[in-house]
């Protein structure tokens, strides 16, 4: 198997382990798998670290069958096993293969012993369509709105984090590489909420595919530029929610987002301000 293909199905896994985390509604089970992909993004960056040391290049495609929709938990859960059972064999004996080895030994047992207890699975609601928002009563336009919200920035923050993914494993100098890391964890933040507010109202789907146009950065100026006024326009809208959804709780989730993505911008600033030195 190449490197590319290797990659390709850890930033698959790494997805499938995320998403099944948003579907399911058991807090314990949610934590563990969310902690899971956690470590499954790690290796991938461990991975690409290698890669660019080796100059072996990588992208983010996907399989074009991949697909997290299922009727239960546990059909979730057994897919998660099979994909990491059929990854085993991959691994060498190199220090870092053990470790992606060892991790993955101890997910699968763990998943499989929640398997075992059959009054842990669930019928999921997460692919169901329902566009309902708990108990609160909203519009059809507040349900539009929000429905398009979510679509639109679950696809940006997973671009955003394998954008700042591709170039903080490329970065030049200390600050490039910590503020990407900083960047990436906000926008895991801000996918895992977006995801867990799609599930609730039925409609949790994996985000598209990236062209390699969107993460091969040859102008981080212009970057760093187009980023600052993404996140603007991402502070307009969450500022246009909050202000249309009658629900506190909402509006107060928007308010918290906005406030985020204004230090994001000030980040993007202090990057700007080295290159201009």
């Amino acid at each position: 198997m190449s490197d590319t293909i290797f990659f390709r199905r850890k930033h698959q896994l790494w997805l499938r382990i995320a998403f099944t985390s948003f579907a399911t509604t058991d807090l314990q089970i949610k934590n563990r798998l969310y902690e899971f992909s956690v470590i499954e993004f790690r290796h991938l960056k461990w991975i690409a670290e290698t890669l660019v040391e080796s100059n072996i290049p990588y992208d983010y495609e996907r399989d074009k069958e991949l697909c997290i929709e299922s009727e239960t938990l546990f059909e979730l859960l057994t897919l998660l096993i099979k994909e990491m059972e059929e990854m085993q064999s991959l691994y060498d004996d190199s220090p870092l293969s053990q470790r992606l080895l060892h991790d993955e030994r101890y997910m699968i047992q763990t998943l499989k012993e929640t398997l075992a207890c059959a009054s842990l699975d669930e019928k999921l609601t997460a692919f169901n369509r329902s566009r309902q928002w708990g108990e609160a009563s909203l519009s059809s336009e507040q349900l539009d709105a929000l429905t398009l919200f979510l679509f639109e920035e679950s696809y940006k923050e997973y671009e955003l984090i394998m954008v700042y993914f591709y170039s903080q494993m490329r970065a030049s100098t200390p600050l490039q590489y910590g503020s990407f890391q900083d960047l990436i964890d906000e926008s895991h933040l801000h996918l895992r909420s977006f995801g867990e507010m799609m599930a609730k109202m039925g409609i949790l789907s994996l985000p598209r595919m990236l062209h390699p146009r969107t993460y091969k950065i040859t102008d981080m100026e212009k970057f760093l530029r187009d980023g600052i006024t993404e996140e603007e326009n991402a502070k307009e809208e969450c500022r246009r929610l909050s202000g249309l959804i009658t629900d506190e709780k909402l509006s107060t989730f928007f308010e918290f987002i906005n406030f985020q993505e204004s230090y994001h911008i000030e980040i993007m600033k202090k990057l700007l301000k080295e290159i201009h030195g």
